[in-house]
């Protein structure tokens, strides 16, 4: 009985401890360790290293059977032992790839190790920044709504007062509608930060596999070092991507010539005739012979320089875009620090000095109800705008270094 009452707890045990809130970091590793996309990317790797065992061996072994010199006409006709000639055979042939083309398809088989590799490297950069964004929306968005929910708080004290200056006859009756209405603007803007809430909870779960996906803690606190960012960029995934589908298209250009060069086989069969005549032993060695270079292999080497062309000018032209983003990034970044430190020194100092003036002069009945009520709620405006101007920061700082930087999990 005890076993039946504590199954369901014990069964809900690892979906608790599943949905306890994440750092920062330990959401970065939680989503590493569990995206079905690096798991997917990290089979890739093994299917092309598995791949490359085989690549550049030699070709196995064919067997040949046959019966030569059969009669179908004359006395021995349609007979197995009526000529000296007739004979059952069996044989073995072995190929020989010329050693260019062994090594070009060695070549081919490390390349797509890379590039599979590479293709690794950048899902894991995607899913690390992808979090770390998802995490940081999350953070800044709870901190927007309880913001909002403390002017909330606030506006029910301030309808208590104009009740209690109602009882006494010192406000006019429709003053007590007015912190009604601001209450009601402020649960539109509450709703919009709620759903805001649920959708970064949702990217969140996608990423970590938690369904239950909340944070804790502080972000992190990232520096932007321009030049250090811009001397990583040649070792950035995404143009180690380039690098690596560079090496495929040489050394399919090498396989290219490689065919220039001719294969070979080498044959022995053992055949076997009446006993009266006796056995024979054949050899055969056979040799291709590219003698029409200029229609057949020629052309398929020249395609293959184009690509390999293309490849490395793809590389160039993603280099330049990688510096270019980089820049453009820094500049936003720039701009909303500025900002940031804009509402933080003036704006939101300002607010909160005029609110405090206007609720004075309220209580000295100076100043209407209605601009008090504005004054507040430009107040929570202004507080709310800079925490949105503190989380683009930090959502800057995170894609900047997540994306151009070192960073690890």
């Amino acid at each position: 009985m005890r076993l039946i009452v504590l199954a369901p707890m014990l069964a809900a045990i690892p979906i608790a401890a599943l949905a306890e809130p994440m750092t920062f970091d330990s959401a970065l590793d939680k989503a590493v360790r569990t995206a079905p996309s690096l798991q997917a990317s990290e089979t890739g790797v093994e299917a092309s290293r598995s791949e490359a065992v085989a690549a550049g061996r030699l070709p196995d072994p064919t067997l040949t059977v046959g019966v030569d010199n059969f009669p179908v006409s004359g006395p021995p006709a349609f007979s197995f032992t009526g000529d000296s000639m007739t004979m059952t055979r069996v044989g073995v042939e072995q190929a020989f790839p010329n050693p260019a083309k062994r090594q070009a398809q060695r070549a081919r088989a490390q390349a797509n190790i890379g590039v599979a590799e590479s293709d690794l490297a950048v899902e894991a950069q995607n899913v690390r920044l992808e979090t770390a964004l998802a995490w940081i929306d999350l953070y800044y968005a709870k901190r927007q709504l309880a913001q909002l929910d403390l002017l909330n708080e606030d506006l029910k004290d301030l309808q208590a007062t104009v009740s209690a200056r109602l009882a006494s006859g010192s406000a006019r009756p429709s003053q007590a509608l007015e912190p009604e209405q601001l209450r009601a603007a402020v649960a539109d803007r509450r709703a919009e930060l709620r759903a805001a809430v649920t959708k970064a909870q949702a990217r969140l779960a996608r990423l970590t596999g938690d369904p239950d996906a909340d944070v804790i803690g502080d972000p992190p606190i990232l520096e932007v070092d321009r030049p250090a960012l811009r001397a990583h960029v040649v070792s950035l995934p995404r143009l180690l991507a380039l690098d690596a589908r560079t090496r495929v298209a040489e050394a399919d250009t090498e396989l290219a010539r490689a065919d220039k060069r001719p294969d070979w086989r080498i044959g022995t069969s053992y055949g076997r005739r009446n006993p009266a005549y006796g056995d024979m032993v054949s050899v055969s060695v056979t040799i291709d012979l590219p003698l029409f270079g200029k229609r057949r292999q020629d052309p398929m080497i020249a395609a293959r320089e184009s690509e390999e062309s293309q490849a490395r000018l793809t590389r160039v032209a993603g280099e330049r875009d990688v510096l270019a983003e980089l820049d453009a990034d820094l500049a936003d970044y720039a701009m909303h620090q500025q900002q940031l430190t804009n509402a933080r020194k003036t704006l939101v100092p300002l607010a909160k000095r005029r609110a405090e003036l206007d609720m004075a002069s309220y209580a000295a009945g100076k100043l209407d109800l209605g601009s008090t009520l504005l004054s507040t709620l430009a107040l929570a405006e202004v507080e709310v705008d800079a925490l949105a101007r503190e989380a683009q920061v930090a959502r800057d700082a995170v894609r900047i270094n997540y994306t151009y930087g070192e960073m690890r999990p």
